[in-house]
């Protein structure tokens, strides 16, 4: 498998960092309406600007989580050979603080292994974390994220 051993040369390195991501109100309604995730925090501007600690609307956690493929383009690791990726899961997912409407998000992504999978196959291990524009004390989410890549016969 040459793609293995040209992968072991990004192991330790950044390998993706996305465009900045607008997470507002039209984003979060649809997320909750498809999820049923709806409590008034994330829904409801009017009750939030009274109620909340962050007089705001805030994301729901796991519309941060299903913005990872999007977010994923910015992956930079060599492809060739491979006959598609598929998100393979996570083996570890924390929300380290809440996204607040309107504020814009990125993903930063670190290849931190690549394992064989099956006789076709390649596991990519990457650490991710999603970053709030103009908050650098600590990022909304931190996962070790996995990818699939299943390679051409």
């Amino acid at each position: 498998m040459a793609l293995f051993d040209t992968l072991q040369d990004y192991v330790g390195k950044e390998v993706g960092l996305s465009e900045w991501m607008r997470i507002d109100q039209s984003l979060i309604d649809v997320h909750a309406a498809n999820t049923g995730d709806d409590s008034w925090i994330h829904v409801d501007p009017a009750r939030a600007a009274n109620e909340s600690p962050f007089g705001t609307t805030i994301a729901q956690e796991f519309l941060l989580l299903a913005q990872l493929p999007k977010l994923a383009r910015s992956l930079t690791v060599p492809m060739d050979g491979v006959a598609y990726p598929l998100n393979y899961g996570f083996d570890r997912v924390r929300m380290v603080q809440p996204v607040e409407v309107d504020s814009n998000v990125r993903a930063r992504f670190e290849l931190k292994k690549v394992e064989r999978k099956g006789h076709h196959g390649l596991l990519l291990y990457l650490d991710v974390s999603i970053e709030i524009e103009g908050d650098d004390i600590a990022p909304a989410l931190v996962a070790e994220y996995l990818a699939y890549l299943r390679l051409q016969d």
